[in-house]
């Protein structure tokens, strides 16, 4: 049986899809069978991993709606034992017509509950809101993933964030745990991200990764090439960290 990892946090800007694109692509490259999916209707995470949105002929959305099975949009990426269920523009209007669906905050624990089964782990990209689509990952989640960059702003919307997750837990996962917070942009020259990281870490005793990703150009390079950071650019040292996350990541495993 997989497990399922949400990559969440209501605020953008963070480098969640940075992190579910990388982290899903680390772990194909520990060999892995690794399921990416792009549940944010910008998909970037589709455009992160080589897929061309606009050639997407069904994606998430189809799913969520109803008019295709998960595995039959399953897209096979160029990077190792890394697979994809694209996402489109599309979904941005799914809130709307989720609305009255039946069991509406079920709909894609139930569509890829087929597919856990084949695969060690699937990461899910969520928008930076929280709605249906999210609520959708977060009831079909086992666990989540919380980047956090690190500046002041990040801290102000920790106890939304967390008050968000007991919510979910409370009335829709009782199995939902959070596992880990995941500090982004960190740069060790400026007092500010020391002080961010000392701050949640009284937050979230025990539940923050040791390994932190650093600013770097190359991250913001690599999508515009449609390969991770891991891939585009292996001995950056943001490449690193990321790799070095994921060992943490599955040591905890």
């Amino acid at each position: 049986m997989g497990k399922v990892v949400a990559v969440f946090n209501q605020k953008g800007g963070v480098g969640k899809t940075t992190t579910c694109v990388n982290m899903a692509a680390a772990l194909g490259q520990k060999g892995k069978k690794t399921l990416l999916i792009d549940i944010d209707p910008q998909g970037n995470s589709t455009s992160g991993v080589g897929i061309d949105k606009s050639e997407v002929e069904y994606s998430t959305y189809d799913v969520l709606i109803g008019e295709v099975a998960a595995r039959a949009i399953l897209i096979e990426t160029e990077f190792k034992n890394l697979s994809l269920l694209p996402s489109s523009i599309d979904l941005a209007g799914a809130e709307i017509e989720l609305a009255d669906a039946e069991n509406r905050n079920r709909i894609l624990k139930k569509a890829i509950a087929t597919l856990v089964v084949e695969f060690d782990y699937i990461i899910i990209d969520c928008p930076p809101s929280l709605g249906v689509i999210s609520i959708n990952a977060l009831v079909a989640a086992d666990t989540i993933i919380v980047p956090l960059q690190c500046e002041y702003y990040a801290l102000e919307g920790l106890s939304q964030l967390v008050n968000t997750v007991r919510t979910v837990k409370k009335e829709y996962n009782k199995n939902l745990e959070l596992e880990g917070v995941l500090f982004t942009m960190y740069d060790s020259r400026l007092k500010l991200s020391a002080q961010v990281v000392d701050e949640v870490n009284k937050y979230f005793p025990n539940k923050t990764y040791k390994t932190m990703i650093p600013r770097s150009v190359k991250i913001a390079e690599a999508p515009s090439f449609g390969k991770p950071v891991i891939y585009y650019e292996k001995y950056n040292r943001a490449s690193f960290a990321y790799k070095k996350f994921v060992d943490e990541f599955l040591k905890k495993q």
